[in-house]
């Protein structure tokens, strides 16, 4: 089975991080609460570069240059990439599918979150985003 590849675009603002915050309301009326770094899949024929500024203005309406390469995650189904990116046009609001797809059971908003707070909220690849902080590139 191939793994799916994704992109990440970490852009931080001060000491805020720029999130997706998602509430999924499970069968039994329980619900998880957590945040995502913005980004999604590659498509065909598309460089990592390309998904990832055409997520980014898909999903949060913004349009972003890339300044650095943080690395990436993988596990058995997939590999993520992470940049670290800069917006340059727009204001940071919801998008594409994940406007459309908003419910009360299925709910997302962009969110800031502190840099200070990263340990108290459930978000992934908190490792990206401190090396994005820190400007901690590699070389490609």
């Amino acid at each position: 089975m191939e793994k799916r590849v994704s992109v990440r675009g970490i852009i931080i603002d001060g000491n805020e991080l720029h999130t997706i915050f998602r509430r999924r309301v499970n069968d039994d009326e329980t619900f998880n609460e957590y945040y995502v770094i913005p980004g999604g899949g590659i498509e065909k024929d598309e460089t990592l570069d390309e998904t990832l500024k055409r997520e980014l203005k898909e999903e949060l309406s913004i349009d972003v240059d890339i300044i650095g390469y943080l690395g990436f995650d993988e596990n058995d189904t997939s590999i993520a990439h992470f940049f670290k990116c800069r917006i340059v046009s727009g204001i940071p609001i919801l998008g594409g599918e994940e406007l459309e797809r908003c419910s009360r059971e299925n709910y997302y908003e962009v969110r800031k979150v502190n840099i200070c707070d990263l340990d108290s909220i459930d978000i992934l690849a908190k490792d990206m985003i401190i090396k994005a902080y820190n400007n901690q590139f590699i070389k490609l």
